[in-house]
């Protein structure tokens, strides 16, 4: 089949899960994949014969936080130049591909020009557990505003998709048609890693300053820090400030004895898949951080903090033994149910 392949250059995530589905793909079927920002070079360096640029939009922030009028903005001002180069690369593809089905990463482009052409789309992400999944976890009146936005960004964003594939790393009722949850996926890499319990603690965050990062893990004795996101090689005390290397930072997260992080879903699926106890700070305004945290919390997991403090840090390590004889019972070996659902539908699909 010919598949047109769509990725957000938003976050790193959606690159690193879309590499894992696109090397599967490419075995069988001719791929044309279009992405933008630092998911585009990422696939592009990956698959150089078959990736494209978009232009896409980001999220912009403040004071590490999502900044809802800041993005807006950016993203209306930017909105003409993106609208014409994504309209010749619309014409480019036409010209020289013609797909017979679209795969969306909760990305728009594809979407639309599937859409337009009236070709099957396959929507393949963990954010439609929001508006497709029945949520079983308390959401707080903080949250509310934040829940109600996110659902209606993503009922808008990809609807009426021929198929829902929603990555997810806890079981709950899908309430929509189409719809089957599949486990997180996990990059090659880290289903290679042979976890170990060190004596460390690896941290990957830079949502807040690097000063009160230190300050903060210098005032809990005993424990060692790795802290990767502000891309040093620095020690301050029991803190060990890292250059970011794919090698060295896999072996640290197999070793580390817990993890500390924002609320992003591919670290959090990861760390799972590593049996890592988990303490996360999900960033404020991003809704699907705060139900992966939640989550975290309600499976026994590991923890979720409003904010990074030493007191919540310090109770989530007095808890580290219950948390992992909790995350011990997580069971994902590999990727193959995600392949054998998507080998399926893509059968289907072809036969029509």
């Amino acid at each position: 089949m010919k598949i047109l392949y769509g990725v957000p250059g938003e976050g790193m995530g959606h690159a690193t899960r879309a590499k894992v589905i696109l090397t599967h793909l490419v075995k069988n079927h001719d791929v044309r994949i279009v992405s933008s920002d630092r998911a585009y070079l990422f696939l592009k360096n990956r698959f150089p014969n078959q990736t494209h640029q978009i232009k896409g939009f980001q999220f912009s922030y403040k004071d590490g936080v999502v900044s809802k009028s800041k993005t807006t903005i950016d993203i209306l001002k930017n909105a003409p130049e993106n609208l014409v180069a994504n309209f010749k690369k619309y014409k480019d593809l036409q010209d020289g591909f013609e797909p017979d089905i679209v795969i969306s990463d909760f990305e728009s482009f594809t979407y639309l020009y599937a859409k337009y052409h009236r070709l099957p789309v396959i929507s393949i992400d963990n954010m439609q557990i929001i508006d497709r999944g029945k949520l079983d976890i308390e959401i707080p009146e903080s949250e509310r505003v934040n829940y109600k936005i996110a659902k209606a960004v993503i009922q808008a964003k990809l609807p009426n998709c021929n198929q829902y594939l929603i990555s997810s790393f806890f079981n709950i009722e899908v309430s929509k048609k189409n719809s089957i949850l599949i486990p997180p996926i996990i990059r090659e890499e880290i289903l290679e890693a042979k976890p170990e319990a060190g004596n460390h603690i690896l941290i990957y965050q830079s949502s807040c300053s690097q000063e009160r990062m230190i300050d903060l893990l210098n005032s809990i004795s005993n424990e060692n820090f790795l802290l990767y996101g502000f891309n040093k090689e620095e020690k301050h005390g029991n803190v060990m400030l890292k250059k970011f290397s794919e090698t060295e930072f896999i072996d640290n997260f197999r070793t580390a004895k817990a993890v500390l992080a924002n609320g992003g879903y591919s670290f959090i699926s990861e760390a799972l898949f590593l049996k890592k106890p988990i303490c996360t700070v999900p960033i404020k305004n991003q809704f699907e951080q705060y139900v992966n945290g939640a989550y975290i919390q309600k499976l026994g997991y590991g923890k979720m903090l409003n904010d990074f403090a030493s007191d919540g840090i310090k109770s989530f390590l007095l808890d580290l033994s219950e948390f992992q004889n909790k995350i011990n019972q997580y069971d994902q070996k590999d990727n193959d149910k995600l392949f054998i659902v998507l080998d399926e539908k893509l059968k289907e699909y072809d036969e029509k």
